[in-house]
């Protein structure tokens, strides 16, 4: 997230003040007029002082004079994708995020974020990455470093991207090093909560366990990933479409190197020559609706595939959301090395 602090001033600053703070903020250059509270009252720009000056007011005169008083703002607890989708498209840049209070407690700035999702993120760190040994003999799977940048904070920096805050860890292996490397996130302004399984509850058993997630709709994905997923578009897919559940998925080719025959019974309907067939893996990414947790079972071993057929067995709607962009699972030496090699193309 963003520092805010430094877009935030009070009533008693003068003009010069107020022109030397905006031109120290250079291309995000708003300020917002907060209470003693915190409290939004309004917003201010260069262009309001102008206008401000052509009506005739002074140097000396109160900023209370100059400001817009009523500015755009986002909502921690209402999200409007499409006037959030509106705001960005009309270039406005910096926009404050209120509480149910109207107290500023964050900046969205569009120039460095893609978004700002209303959704909680789990990540799954559990995992003893027997495969990879011996890296992660004394280092957990998600910190191995990928051009000198541990795993999981590819995934965190996108997510932070994305606007998302609030994240729960469930680790086991090694977990104290997790801790450790993440903190509570305060020095990424977001905030980190942890939990640890006792024993392997699956690849989405654990959620059933946490009791603090602050949106309807969770993001579970594995720590091991190396994708450059549109996480907005994900997001907008399960909205858009009124789903449960959404499962991002990866193509995955087959050639077959024969003629293939297609028949009915003993009769042939056509003959392909070497024909590709595209199936689509589970690609370890899942947004659901939190009430969809109710299906999970307690304290007991329970894998995402486990949750969609449940899922489809009570007539929920399940979707799946296949990836275009990159998308890599780091189990193997050999996808190690290569996450070595295309990191440097990606914008991740």
């Amino acid at each position: 997230m963003n520092d805010y602090q430094k877009h935030l001033i009070h009533s008693d600053l003068t003009i010069r003040e107020v022109l030397q703070r905006l031109e120290m903020l250079a291309s995000d250059a708003i300020l917002f007029l907060v209470d003693a509270n915190g409290c939004l009252l309004g917003s201010l720009t260069d262009g309001d002082i102008r206008r401000g000056l052509i009506r005739g007011l002074g140097l000396n005169d109160s900023i209370l004079s100059f400001i817009q008083p009523n500015p755009r703002y986002f909502k921690r607890n209402e999200f409007n994708l499409e006037q959030m989708a509106g705001w960005r498209s009309q270039n406005y840049r910096v926009i404050p995020v209120l509480n149910d209070h109207n107290q500023i407690i964050d900046i969205v700035n569009f120039r460095i974020q893609r978004s700002y999702l209303p959704i909680d993120a789990v990540i799954m760190a559990g995992g003893v990455g027997e495969r990879l040994r011996p890296l992660t003999l004394d280092t957990p799977k998600a910190l191995l470093k990928v051009a000198g940048k541990p795993i999981i904070d590819y995934n965190i920096d996108r997510l932070i991207s994305f606007g998302v805050w609030n994240y729960t860890l469930t680790i086991k292996y090694l977990g104290q090093q997790i801790k450790g490397h993440l903190g509570d996130g305060a020095s990424r302004k977001i905030q980190v909560r942890y939990f640890e399984e006792a024993e392997p509850l699956g690849t989405i058993g654990a959620i059933r366990m946490v009791e603090h997630f602050e949106h309807d709709y969770l993001l579970v994905m594995n720590s091991d990933l190396l994708t450059d997923i549109n996480f907005e578009d994900l997001y907008r897919e399960l909205v858009d479409k009124n789903g449960d559940m959404i499962i991002a998925s990866t193509p995955y080719e087959v050639k077959i190197p024969y003629g293939v025959i297609e028949s009915e019974g003993d009769h042939i309907t056509s003959l392909r020559e070497k024909p590709t067939y595209t199936y689509y893996s589970n690609a370890g990414i899942y947004l659901l609706r939190r009430e969809m947790i109710q299906f999970i079972p307690p304290n007991q071993h329970f894998d995402a595939t486990d949750l969609m057929n449940v899922l489809i067995e009570k007539g929920k709607k399940v979707l799946h959301y296949p990836i275009l962009g990159y998308w890599l699972d780091i189990g193997r030496h050999q996808d190690f090395e290569k996450a070595q090699k295309d990191v440097g193309r990606l914008r991740l």
